[in-house]
């Protein structure tokens, strides 16, 4: 009987640390081109606990894998906004925005205009 206790207790301490601790989370990031997907994601894996970050410079979706133990999606977002993002509730300060590469002020309606995909005619 005793030895059915112990082994119940170490299989219930090796579940309770083996859980997956790994959030997924998508969200909407402003950008325009290759330099600004490879600045946000690298912001976002500069954030510690942040396993996997890939933006897409099509639908401007941010996929995100993170240990929700180690960071948040408020802590990512602070990131993203610092490096000069807009995500979809929030913009970066006029300062961080200052920051990114002329050519990836998406803000821009001209810029943004010259990243559109040309059509075949």
């Amino acid at each position: 009987m005793k030895n059915v206790i112990v082994t119940a207790i170490i299989l219930i301490g090796v579940l309770g640390f083996s859980q997956n601790k790994n959030a997924k989370a998508t969200m909407e990031v402003d950008g325009v081109c290759g330099m600004c997907k490879a600045r946000i994601e690298k912001a976002c894996l500069n954030t510690k606990g942040v396993k996997f970050a890939a933006w897409n410079t099509d639908n401007h979706q941010l996929e995100l894998i993170y240990n929700d133990n180690k960071t948040d999606l408020n802590k990512i977002t602070k990131q993203i906004l610092a490096a000069g993002h807009d995500v979809k509730e929030q913009k970066a300060t006029d300062a961080a925005y200052a920051t990114v590469h002329p050519c990836c002020k998406y803000r821009d309606l001209e810029v943004r205009k010259n990243h559109k995909p040309k059509q075949d005619e």
